[in-house]
């Protein structure tokens, strides 16, 4: 056990966090998402699997540990809805307050055609697949660099 890790980062999640670099992506994705053949085509072709998990809770964890890009216009991307690129749906507004709490700021999510998410998940570092049963439950994190 190590202090002030959150309980629902594993092991296998925590070694993938600290291993990624500056301007690589994490894919956090709902339970419909094709993960495990995308996860085979990331630089680690890992899925992680975070049962009984939704993606807000598991972003929140992760976002306690991981820096987002401040280099980049958005370091957050999306999947949008199909048929309806703007629309806003529970899961996109809640993780907007969640990736904003972690950085204390206003973070700019980038929206990305379904397809186009596919294909830049593709070339992330891994791929996470919660439990959320939401759809449109898929997004993109950049990682940073902690400056001391």
């Amino acid at each position: 056990m190590l202090k002030n890790i959150p309980s629902i980062i594993t092991a296998e999640l925590l070694t993938i966090l600290a291993e990624m670099g500056h301007g690589d992506d994490l894919v956090l994705v709902d339970r419909n998402y094709p993960a495990e053949s995308t996860a085979a085509e990331t630089v680690t072709g890992t899925c992680v699997q975070l049962s009984g998990i939704g993606t807000t809770e598991a972003a929140r964890a992760i976002l306690s540990l991981l820096p987002l890009d401040s280099y980049v216009d958005a370091p957050v991307r999306l999947m949008a809805v199909v048929g309806d690129p703007d629309a806003v749906p529970e899961v996109h507004s809640e993780m907007q307050k969640v990736v904003n709490a972690a950085e204390g700021k206003a973070i700019t999510i980038e929206r990305v055609e379904r397809f186009a998410f596919y294909e830049a998940a593709k070339s992330a570092y891994a791929v996470v697949r919660t439990s959320e049963a939401r759809p449109h439950g898929c997004f993109i994190f950049k990682k940073g660099v902690i400056f001391d």
